[in-house]
């Protein structure tokens, strides 16, 4: 959760430099680095037209980072909805977006096999039934449920962020039938 919260405040730092308002919001209270989570301070702030930086994941052992991006997705209707590691604009979010050092979801673990192929698409049940290690089941059930579709792409290939931000095609996509 620690790790999180750093990223959190570097990306912020990042952001804020090139003069984009940030704010990081944790799960736990670390006042002199962050807010604490509050959904009506996360919707004020992205009413103001700043990018709200989730970190910490929920709080709670046993809850990856990926559940907490879900669960903040989820917690609102369908603008954007962020990776496991941090979760960007929880009102109205219309994706998860989960930075990785992959370049996708592939059918088999590509570090240990050289002929793993990088899948395009999936539906929830591909990713469940074939076991799959794309986020823990709690979070693609949740996704699944609420219908929240997954992107998952490499954080390391320049351009893959803002591209993946924009609905360019990068990496791998979870969703419906």
């Amino acid at each position: 959760m620690l790790a999180t919260v750093m990223n959190a405040i570097f990306l912020q730092a990042t952001m804020e430099s090139i003069g984009i308002p940030t704010r990081v919001q944790t799960a736990f209270r670390m006042s002199e680095v962050a807010e604490p989570y509050i959904r009506r301070r996360a919707i004020r702030h992205l009413e103001k037209g700043r990018v709200v930086i989730f970190a910490a994941g929920t709080g709670n052992p046993f809850f990856t980072t990926d559940t907490a991006a879900a669960l903040r997705c989820a917690e609102s209707p369908p603008v954007l909805r962020h990776s496991s590691l941090l979760t960007v604009n929880p009102v109205n979010a219309e994706v998860v977006l989960k930075a990785t050092n992959v370049d996708g979801v592939y059918d088999d673990d590509p570090m240990h096999n050289p002929n793993a192929q990088l899948l395009d698409t999936l539906t929830y049940h591909d990713v469940t039934s074939r076991e799959l290690s794309v986020m823990d089941m709690t979070a693609i059930t949740l996704c699944h449920e609420n219908n929240i579709p997954v992107v998952v792409f490499n954080l390391n290939k320049p351009g893959n962020i803002s591209s993946a931000i924009r609905g360019e095609r990068v990496g791998t996509l979870i969703g419906a039938a």
